[in-house]
């Protein structure tokens, strides 16, 4: 194969891996050859050559032994798709762990190393993990003193001021929040943004908190919000479905959005685009963290990592949508009378 391609065994190796700093011609030659001789990489050998499964996994731990499928929500079946990929490329594959706090389950699996997803203070598969000496690169800043070797994240404070003032500018005088109970990172800095804001505005916090894993307990809150005596006329919602939980709360109480309710909510659904109001989301860009965090940990794996701790924070984007605009009524026209003269 070396030969056939004019190149040594280890420039063969790293063009088929992704690795190495050889030029583009070089691999793409490399795995022209490979393809003509109808080479294939045996994982049985690498993990033999360099001690390396080539499996690295990926998990949402925050809610333990609930009876929670993280994948079923947009942010998480996006970030999962991204994150395959890019495993993949680099010549690993990604294995889903069940979101069970009961690390003995993943004693099973022969792991290279772990993305977790948002862990909680002082997460014990997380501590475990970390204990055996395995790479840990996490999807949210890390909880606590967790000592991952690198986290991803969004400046989830930013984000909830801007989409904060956004409401703000477009009419609403007490906005609300939907949150959660959970302890992890984009809960609590999302929380204590809103609070933050609250307070340099003038305004008293209206929020309800629920346990975001459970979706019945969402629309609840969501019913329990509008129907508070000091009722929010905008309000923002952490998690995915609360967009059509508020819809719906909305409509039990005669409220019109946006015209009586502002309404914006964190999520990458492409169905908020069709809901009846569009209502407008705030997304995180689970592609590009997904991306991130395989290339981080892939990168520890191999020694390839920066010294110490990596930290890194990708930008969020505010879709605007109908929801969240304010209608104004139309403005009537006057035209100026005309001069007799003038024709008609």
């Amino acid at each position: 194969m070396a030969a056939a391609a004019g190149v040594s065994i280890t420039t063969v190796s790293d063009a088929l891996n992704g690795k190495g700093r050889l030029p583009d011609t070089t691999r793409r030659r490399v795995r022209e050859v490979a393809d003509r001789l109808g080479y294939r990489p045996s994982a049985a050998a690498r993990t033999l050559r360099t001690g390396r499964s080539g499996l690295i996994g990926l998990t949402v731990t925050t809610y333990g032994a609930e009876p929670f499928t993280f994948t079923e929500f947009a942010y998480f079946a996006e970030m999962t798709r991204a994150a395959t990929s890019a495993a993949l490329a680099r010549g690993y594959a990604l294995v889903i762990l069940p979101a069970t706090s009961r690390h003995d389950v993943w004693s099973n699996v022969a792991l290279d190393g772990t993305v977790v997803i948002d862990p909680s203070d002082h997460d014990p598969v997380v501590s475990e993990l970390i204990r055996q000496g395995l790479p840990i690169v996490s999807d949210g800043r890390p909880a606590g003193s967790l000592p991952v070797t690198a986290w991803v994240d969004n400046d989830h404070e930013a984000a909830v001021l801007d989409l904060l003032d956004h409401l703000a500018d477009a009419g609403a005088r007490r906005i609300g929040l939907l949150t959660g109970t959970s302890t992890d990172t984009y809960t609590r800095l999302s929380t204590a943004a809103y609070l933050s804001w609250c307070e340099r505005v003038g305004q008293d916090p209206v929020y309800e908190e629920y346990p975001a894993h459970d979706p019945c307990a969402g629309a609840v809150a969501a019913d329990r919000l509008l129907a508070r005596p000091d009722r929010p006329d905008a309000v923002y919602g952490l998690f995915d479905p609360n967009g059509t939980d508020l819809l719906a709360a909305a409509r039990r109480y005669g409220l019109r959005v946006p015209e009586d309710l502002l309404l914006v909510c964190c999520s990458e659904s492409a169905v908020y685009a069709g809901t009846q109001p569009p209502v407008t989301t705030l997304s995180l860009k689970p592609r590009k963290i997904g991306t991130a965090v395989v290339q981080l940990l892939i990168d520890a794996i191999e020694g390839e990592a920066a010294p110490g701790p990596v930290e890194q924070v990708i930008p969020t984007e505010l879709i605007v949508r109908t929801s969240s605009r304010r209608r104004r009524p139309p403005r009537t026209t006057v035209s100026p009378p005309r001069s007799p003269a003038e024709p008609s």
